[in-house]
């Protein structure tokens, strides 16, 4: 990596961490959390880009199942397109985040309490949260380091929030969920430099 990609890197590092940082004073304050409040995102700065509720389940959690996992996605489309789909009436699929491929913008669709249709397993969307990277799984271009930083450091914050351990076995890709037929992440996606980003944010 060259100067300038270690300089973006220490720069997102450092914004997820900020956020984090946001996150657990408002859960240490009388204040609501952000993830249970109607419209608010549950992690600072993301764009708010509300799922139709035809494509996600409103629950309490984690007083009403355990946030144990996250899972992780590639689209397929492309980011437009993707909240597009979780938007439409019907679609009966969503996410709980969604990445931008090119700077690693953060949009939310579903409140962290609620249950997002991602996994294709029931048990497993009540138990994880879901998040979007756009791209495709064949092409390399859309891994981005801006997509794997801001991604990390998202996925730190969630596992700090519901005392989730920062290993394989509690962040996956969707082809590791039991009965899966998806591919995504692919074998494209850089697993080891994933989890040391998540680590190093964490």
């Amino acid at each position: 990596m060259n100067g300038d990609g270690q300089r973006l890197g220490r720069r997102h590092l450092v914004t997820g961490i900020a956020a984090l940082a946001a996150t657990t004073a408002c859960a240490n304050s009388n204040a609501p959390s952000p993830s249970t409040t109607p419209g608010v995102p549950g992690y600072p700065p993301a764009q708010w880009v509300p799922a139709n509720i035809t494509n996600f389940t409103p629950a309490n959690r984690p007083t009403s199942h355990p946030v144990r996992m996250v899972i992780v996605h590639v689209t397929q489309e492309t980011f437009p397109d993707t909240l597009m789909l979780f938007g439409r009436p019907g679609y009966r699929a969503s996410a709980h985040y969604a990445l931008r491929s090119q700077d690693g913008h953060l949009a939310q669709c579903v409140r962290e309490r609620d249950v997002a249709w991602h996994a294709g397993n029931t048990r497993y969307n009540w138990r994880s949260i879901g998040v979007e990277h756009e791209g495709r799984i064949d092409e390399h271009r859309w891994f981005t380091d801006a997509l794997y930083e801001r991604s990390a450091a998202l996925t730190a914050a969630i596992c700090h929030r519901y005392g989730i351990p920062v290993d394989r076995r509690h962040i996956i890709g969707h082809n590791e969920v039991p009965g899966s037929d998806h591919i995504d992440p692919g074998p494209l996606w850089d697993w080891p430099r994933y989890m040391r980003l998540v680590t190093a944010a964490f």
